[in-house]
Order: structure tokens, then sequence, then C-alpha cells
């Protein structure tokens, strides 16, 4: 038998009372794509830390190429060929993109433009080169990070999530590439919520529940119900099936509504239509980088629209042009941003801080002063209500895993009642059985009579969730398709400019 590339022996990690780790046994072969499969807080990125320097193991040992093996630091990591792709990102959003890699990959500056065009041209991970990050979407700082890592040239790639910021039509062509990697020589340690790219891509599958191994496996030997049903400990449960349309008032309405940001490397919307019933869910399909986030920012309230624009978006009937964020959401309106961390929450505070940034008004605060017991009340709710897998409502939002983190989001938002939520990736990095729960809850809230806005990059989470489906195109809409009587291969169409005739399947 070969001699494994990377072995893992009795690893443990505790953090206080949260044991992340305990004896973990872990063999990655030469030339392998091997998954780690787990629910969040399972223990996953805990150990792929460790394996990159990030952080030391408590206990145990590992071994790279039959060797002893210790790193002090992801430096060191990578000076033995080891790559990672974080689930948060470790970017400098006031740097440009070629100037963060240079930061890891030597190399002059012209050259290094013209690497990262390539790599992004053949790996289906195009970004510009020389756009600052702060102007980036979620996932064009995925595509950085990965083309990042690749240029370091690795013997292990470790991805966290790779694709789950991934139109559909490259998520084939990444794995092409994965494979390629490995047919070279690169092993793979892939994680994933997606049970079925799993089994498309992945040879070897070791799986965590509660920081322990639970077993290894080949996943092309077991369908996709085995693999959740291994992860999880249960059988999935069944998909809500959808309610008859209401018809209810229109709770969003945006009419014809065109931006043109300051910002050059910021995407420009033309014509914006949509609408937004109670008791509906439209959901907003496209490729990454195309305009969700200007979109978000100018329906959240964070970006002020121009005078000529401003009687251009109506909730719960109002013109809210001239509204600020806090004054959209006391008309009864929620958000759930992509970025958790700095938009979604504060890492450096509470749980229990954190749900006063939006729920202080559901008398958390009188009078200018906390009421503690009400708050911790709420978060405790929120905790429970919602599966956030933490010790406490006290601990820093930083130190949950991402999947938690958008648990603890999605919750804290739904809890308030609004009229009107907006959740963009609602499921990003969640594990499948808490992606199923809250889309069973997004379902259940639009059964009550709520009007949800859904942007995602998953086409099958939008079909499963939504009514009406849009497609933003370089920032433009598609028509609103009527989701049941729509392919994906003709929203596919859309996400990459394609024409398509909107007769049939046109609300």
């Amino acid at each position: 038998m070969t001699s494994p590339l990377l072995s893992l022996r009795g690893i443990t990690k505790s953090y206080g009372q949260v044991h992340a780790n305990q004896a973990i046994d872990l063999d990655v072969a030469p030339r392998s794509i091997h998954a780690i499969l787990g629910e969040n807080g399972a223990g996953k990125s805990t150990l792929m830390k460790m394996i990159y320097g990030v952080e030391q193991p408590d206990d145990g040992t590992l071994a790279w190429e039959g060797e002893p093996l210790t790193f002090a630091s992801p430096v060191e990591a990578r000076r033995k060929g080891i790559g990672m792709v974080f689930q948060h990102f470790s970017l400098f959003e006031t740097l440009t993109v070629v100037e963060n890699i240079q930061l890891v990959v030597p190399g002059k500056k012209a050259d290094l433009v013209e690497r990262i065009r390539t790599l992004g041209r053949d790996f289906g991970l195009e970004v510009d080169p020389l756009a600052h990050v702060h102007v980036l979407s979620v996932g064009e700082r995925q595509r950085v990070e990965i083309i990042r890592s690749l240029m370091t040239d690795p013997k292990l790639l470790i991805l966290d999530e790779p694709t789950s910021v991934l139109p559909p039509q490259l998520v084939e062509k990444l794995f092409d590439t994965l494979r390629r990697l490995r047919d070279g020589g690169v092993s793979i340690l892939f994680i994933s919520h997606k049970l079925e790219e799993i089994r498309a891509i992945c040879d070897r599958a070791t799986i965590l529940r509660g920081g322990r191994v639970t077993g290894h496996v080949d996943p092309r030997e077991h369908d996709a119900h085995d693999l959740a049903r291994m992860m999880i400990g249960r059988d999935m449960p069944e998909p809500m099936p959808a309610a008859p349309l209401s018809g209810g008032e229109r709770r969003l309405e945006i009419i014809g509504l065109d931006y043109r940001p300051e910002d050059p490397f910021a995407v420009e919307l033309s014509e914006i239509t949509l609408s937004v019933r109670a008791g509906e869910i439209l959901g907003i399909a496209g490729i990454s980088g195309n305009g969700q986030s200007e979109l978000a920012s100018l329906i959240s309230g964070e970006i002020v629209l121009p005078k000529d624009q401003r009687d251009r978006i109506y909730m719960m009937g109002q013109d809210v042009g001239r509204l600020d964020a806090a004054a959209r959401r006391k008309l009864g309106f929620a958000f759930v941003p992509e970025d958790r961390l700095g938009r979604g929450a504060v890492p450096e505070m509470s749980l229990v801080l954190n749900s006063l940034l939006t729920a202080h008004s559901l008398n958390l605060v009188r009078h200018g002063l906390i009421d503690k017991d009400k708050a911790k009340a709420f978060t405790d709710d929120c905790i429970r209500q919602y599966d956030v897998r933490t010790p406490g409502a006290e601990i820093e939002a930083g130190a949950l895993s991402g999947g938690n983190l958008q648990k603890f989001i999605v919750g804290r938002e739904i809890m308030l009642a609004p009229k009107l939520l907006f959740v963009a990736q609602p499921t990003w990095g969640v594990d499948i059985g808490a992606a199923s729960a809250v889309r069973r809850r997004l379902v259940e809230l639009r059964n009550e009579g709520m009007a949800i806005l859904v942007i995602s990059e998953e086409l099958e989470e939008l079909f499963e969730l939504c009514d009406f489906i849009q497609v933003l195109y370089r920032g433009r809409l598609s028509p609103a398709l009527i989701a049941r009587d729509t392919r994906s291969e003709d929203i596919g169409r859309y996400m990459i400019g394609a024409q398509l005739s909107p007769e049939k399947g046109t609300a």
C-alpha cells in the first residue's frame, strides 16, 4: 500500500469547555480527493486549521510523508506544500487582489496579474486582479482565495466549501481542475455540505460527529441519503410541500430602479423591477458579482439613493427611498446579509450583544438601558430554536463556526416577526441538516403570510424555496419566472447572459 501523504493520530483540541476534536485519526493518500463530512460544529474547520498550522493540537501527532510534523504557522505549512482556502476569508480589504496575492506569492506585479487572469480563465474563477477586495462580492473573494492557494503549487490543498459561491455552470469546471491537480500529484482535502458533489469528486470520506471520527467510507458507494444519515445520525425530513399562492398585499416593490455607483469597481444596476407579495417567496439567482451586493444594500437602506431615484422602492406600500436602514426596519423589514462577520454580526461581541443589534426594539432596551435578562432570554431562545451549537449566549460571535453563526443570524431576524424578510445566501456554509431546517422554516413563514426575498447562488435551493425566480446578470433582472414551470437550464442561460424567450413560465 502507498504510504499516506498526511497522517494524523489521536489529534485532540479543546477551547475551554468546547471539545472541538477528540482523538482524531486520519490518513490522506497521495493523489486523492478526500472529503471531510460533518455538521456545523463537528470539528472540521478546527481540524483543518491544525493541519495548516493556524492552531496547535493539545494532544496527538501529525506526520507528513512519514516524518513527524509540527507547524508553528501557515508560512511553514505553505513551505512544506500545504495550501488552504478558508471558509472565512483572510484578505486585506484595502488592498487589491494582486496585492493580496503578492503577500504570499513572490513575483513581479505584472507577471502575477497575468497568472491570475490565466488561472481565472482556466478554472472558471474570473476576478479583476486590480480590483480592491472591499468592492468584491463574497463569491469573488472566494475565487481570490482559491487562486492564491493554487499559485503556491501545493502538494496538499485544503478547500473549505469551495463551491458554495460558484454557479452551477462552473462547478464541474472546477471539478475538472481538481481532478487535473489530483492526477498531477496534488492531494485535496475537500469540505462541503453538498453530498452529491462529494459523491462526484471524492474517492474517500471521513465523517465527523461531535468532534469524533464516526467512519471512513468511499462516498461513491453510498447515496446522498446514506451519507446524510451517517453525518447527522438521523434521517432527513422530507421537504415541505408548497402551499397555494395567496395573492396578498405587496410588501416590496421596486419600479425601474437605476443605480450608478461612484465606486468604479461596483456594478451598475439598470431598470430593476420586482415585486414580493405577502405569502410569496421571490428568489434572485445569478453568478456572484453581477450586482447582488449593490441591490441588497439599496433594499436594506445601507446605500442612499440619488434624489431622482428615491421614489422607486416601496415597502408595505410606503415610499422608502428617503428612509435609512433603521427606519425601514421599523416598518417591519428584516435583513440577513451575505457577509456574516462584519455586517451580520460583530465578531468580538457576545451573542447577547449581537442580538441587540437588531432585536433591541423587542423591549430589550428601555430608556437607553439594556434589560440583560430579556436580552439573554431572547438569545437563549434563538440558540435553542435554531440549534446553534455554542457553549452559551456569552460566547463571542467570532468563536462560532460559520454555519452556526449563520443559523444564529437567520434565527435572530426571523424572531423579529417581520412582514418582509430579505435573506442573502440563507444556507451558505450550513450543513445539510441545518440547511433543511432553515429552508423548511422559510416555507412555513411564507405559508403564514410573510413576504420573503431570497438571493442565492444555489439553484437547487431556489427551486426548493421559491414561487418565482428572477436572474440578475450584469446589473439587470430577468422577468419573473414561475419556479414550478421553469427548468434549471433556463435559469442557467439567463445566468450567463443568453437571451431566453419569456413566454413559457413567466409570471
